[in-house]
Formats: structure tokens, sequence, C-alpha cells
């Protein structure tokens, strides 16, 4: 494992499973380092499941000590509580990690999809087969950790560009102000 890489912590919200994964980026190289989901108590007050998402990132936090996190943005659901407690659970899920320090990105669905597959509208299985290509030998534990998994790649690729954008400018910068 690249220990001189990034490590990225990718989630995917939802109060009955929040997938998890964490890969490490070096340059153009990913690794799969581990995945998982938190699962919470279906019966339990919708302010002990949060409380549960909470205890259950801070673990991963704790144990593959991630530098920074990404999060896929959730989507409208017809059923308007449903959507409520989607966002109750999105909430904790962008609060934790920030709250442990790292920096946090937000991904809407179709631009994760589009940056593993190149098409907005590809369907979970498609996605998860090119995370599976990106990360070789990966399991995922389930469909909402590769979806996580899916969110981490999904910034190390836009986060990459980001850094040579902005390296880009500061050599010019330099430059201008050298000459």
């Amino acid at each position: 494992m690249a220990a001189a890489g990034r490590r990225i912590l990718g989630l995917d919200p939802g109060l009955q499973r929040t997938g998890w994964g964490v890969i490490v980026t070096d340059g153009n190289r990913l690794t799969h380092v581990a995945n998982g989901v938190i699962m919470t108590e279906a019966k339990a007050p919708t302010p002990e499941r949060l409380s549960q998402i909470d205890r259950g990132i801070e673990a991963v936090i704790a144990e593959h000590r991630p530098d920074e996190a990404a999060v896929e943005e959730t989507f409208l659901n017809r059923n308007p509580g449903t959507t409520l407690k989607l966002g109750l659970a999105r909430g904790v899920v962008l609060l934790t990690p920030a709250r442990a320090g790292l920096p946090v990105a937000e991904y809407a669905a179709k631009e994760v999809k589009k940056s593993l597959v190149g098409y907005g509208s590809a369907d979970k299985a498609q996605v998860a087969a090119m995370a599976a290509r990106l990360l070789p030998g990966v399991e995922f534990a389930n469909e909402d950790a590769a979806d996580a998994l899916a969110v981490a790649i999904c910034h190390a690729h836009a986060s990459a560009v980001t850094n040579r954008w902005e390296a880009a400018v500061q050599r010019t910068v330099t430059r201008r102000a050298g000459a």
C-alpha cells in the first residue's frame, strides 16, 4: 500500500444502511483499503439511529485514518417522511468527518456515475463493475459499500484534476512574478 498517498473515505448515506469505503490514491494509482456498512436498528428511535451512524463513522475514521472524506448527495424521494429521514442521516454523515477535522466534498449521484462509467444514468451494477475494475481484488460488503467506494474514486479523480489545475495556475503566477 502506498504510504505517501492520500487516504479517502467515501460515504453513501442512509438511515438504515450507510455504506463506507476507504481507498488510497497515489498519482493515478488507486488501492482499496477497506469497505463496509453501518447498520442501524430499524425499530430504534431516529435519534438513536443517527447516533449509531455517528459512532460507526467515528470508528471507521479511528481505524483507517483518512485524510479527507467524500459524500454522495441524496436525491428527493416521493415520500416526504423518507426524504426527511434521509436528510437527517446525511447531516450526520457530513458532520462526523468534519468534526474529526477532515475536509468533506460532496458529489451528486450522476457525477459519481459519470466519473466512473462515463454515463450519468448508469445503473448500480455498471458502477460496481467499474469500481471493481479500478480496485482489483476488491470484495464489496454490499451495494452500499460499493457506492461508497465509487464516491471515493470520484473524489480521487476530481481532486486530482483540481490539484493539477491549481499547480498550473501557481506556476503561471510564479513565472509572471519573476518576469
